[in-house]
């Protein structure tokens, strides 16, 4: 019903967060990071929550007039609303995030491994 609206909330706080940051006066490095790798994170929770969103739009748990999502018609269904949010759109978030940080995190030992191997000469 709503769960994409998780993911799409985590999305608005890292891209104001990382527009803070960038603002703040960050180190050329830093800012090097915030841009490719933070930015990964940021399309992967928009993009999931955008096809997540056309998926409910497409099985009519949305629609494109207010209320907007179609459990909040009817009392009785926004505790269920809730209780998805809570465990499927948390758990979508935080598992995006988590493949969001391996990604990062081989990368990384990636990048190192290719920086070794051009100053070793091959």
């Amino acid at each position: 019903m709503a769960c994409f609206t998780v993911p799409l909330a985590e999305a608005v706080v890292v891209s104001t967060v990382k527009t803070v940051v960038k603002k703040a006066g960050c180190s050329q490095k830093t800012l090097e990071f915030i841009d490719e790798k933070v930015g990964w994170l940021e399309k992967m929770l928009y993009g999931g929550s955008a096809l997540l969103a056309i998926e409910h739009l497409y099985h009519g748990e949305i629609s494109i007039y207010p209320p907007f999502l179609t459990a909040l018609n009817t009392p009785e269904e926004i505790p269920v609303m809730l209780h998805e949010m809570a465990t499927s759109g948390v758990g979508m978030a935080l598992l995006t995030t988590a493949v969001w940080g391996v990604i990062v995190g081989v990368t990384g030992v990636l990048g190192g491994r290719k920086t070794e191997v051009k100053e070793g000469g091959l």
